[in-house]
């Protein structure tokens, strides 16, 4: 009793105490999903994939469908502020919850602040083009499976769709991005090999010098082989039929097929042989390589850009070495490789 008298005193004198964490959020509920598919109907999906994997690639040619829309990197789940942002603190939970808000019925509104803004975010862009089905394409490449966990509680009737490519061909198209790009996280090493890249590119084709320092080789092969195992596992225990794995190198070698089994997935009533040519065109164009080129045309000229097996024509030995050492085992996973004598 008299613990409740001091308590309410300090109320009165200081006011309700703050909490400093909020409970977990929620999961979106089968029921509050098909209440809110009466407002936003559209079919969604969502494109995930370690960044220099093919999902832009992927999402254009996607859109290509007269059904199907999409646009880039939202990243509601993918990067951080991350989209259970807006409703991640105690003041918000504090406000959707309290029990003088009769519009949460006793429970809490968060689930349903996040997945009507994402909802009105995408179905916004999708009527303006008439289609019906539509998603996001957002590289997840530091965040894993966690990014699956987040998209379930929100979306668990989407539909995820994960591409992966040669974790070899990955290191090098970031490492080359990195360059273009000037990256803020270039070291004094770095740096130097830049500088004799644009002196001399022979060095760095026949094997006689790397264009990786060993402390990038193992920090992009870990993250590889973390995002691979963490999306794939999640995906598959969370989303089963609703889950769609594909090889960026065999969207390269048979794009209409790989698309037609997409969009079958996606739930379209018809693909015409028509979007054979539409794709063929949309491939030949590379808006990234034009990008690069414009912004440090001599170093991007160094990489032929979007091919397969980039990486038998830049890698060392040691850099063989030191990426089976991290993902070998992974490249044969994905049958990549049939063991690790390569």
């Amino acid at each position: 009793m008299l613990s409740r008298l001091k308590s309410a005193a300090r109320i009165l004198l200081k006011g309700d105490p703050k909490k400093n964490k909020r409970n977990p959020i929620p999961a979106i509920t089968p029921e509050e999903v098909a209440e809110i598919k009466r407002f936003f109907p559209c079919e969604k999906f969502f494109i995930f994939g370690h960044a220099r994997s093919g999902t832009t690639l992927l999402l254009r040619l996607a859109r290509l469908h007269p059904e199907v829309h999409g646009n880039y990197q939202a990243h509601f789940f993918t990067r951080q502020p991350l989209l259970k942002s807006f409703v991640n603190t105690p003041e918000a939970e504090e406000w959707l919850t309290r029990k003088s808000n009769r519009w949460n019925r006793g429970g809490d509104l968060s689930p349903l602040v996040l997945r009507a803004a994402a909802d009105f975010i995408m179905e916004r862009d999708a009527a303006r083009e008439g289609k019906m089905i539509v998603g996001d394409k957002s590289p997840s490449s530091t965040i894993h499976g966690q990014a699956v966990r987040d998209m379930h509680a929100v979306y668990p009737d989407a539909k995820l769709i994960y591409i992966v490519r040669d974790g070899r061909d990955v290191l090098i198209s970031e490492r080359f991005r990195n360059f273009v790009e000037e990256s803020k996280f270039l070291g004094a090493e770095d740096k130097r090999i830049i500088e004799d890249l644009r002196k001399d590119q022979t060095p760095f084709t026949n094997g006689t010098r790397s264009i990786f320092t060993e402390t990038f080789i193992r920090r992009v092969a870990k993250g590889w082989v973390k995002n691979l195992q963490e999306i794939k596992d999640e995906a598959q225990r969370l989303y089963g039929k609703n889950y769609f794995g594909m090889r960026y190198e065999d969207l390269l070698a048979t794009p209409f097929d790989e698309m037609s089994k997409l969009w079958k997935f996606l739930g379209v009533k018809k693909t015409s042989k028509s979007l054979e040519k539409m794709i063929d065109a949309e491939m030949a164009s590379n808006p990234d390589e034009e990008w690069q080129a414009q912004r440090n045309g001599d170093i991007a000229a160094f990489l032929p850009k979007g091919q397969a097996g980039n990486w038998q024509r830049l890698f060392t030995e040691k850099d063989k070495s030191i990426f089976k050492e991290e993902a070998g085992e992974m490249l044969v996973k994905w049958k990549y490789e049939k063991d690790l004598s390569w």
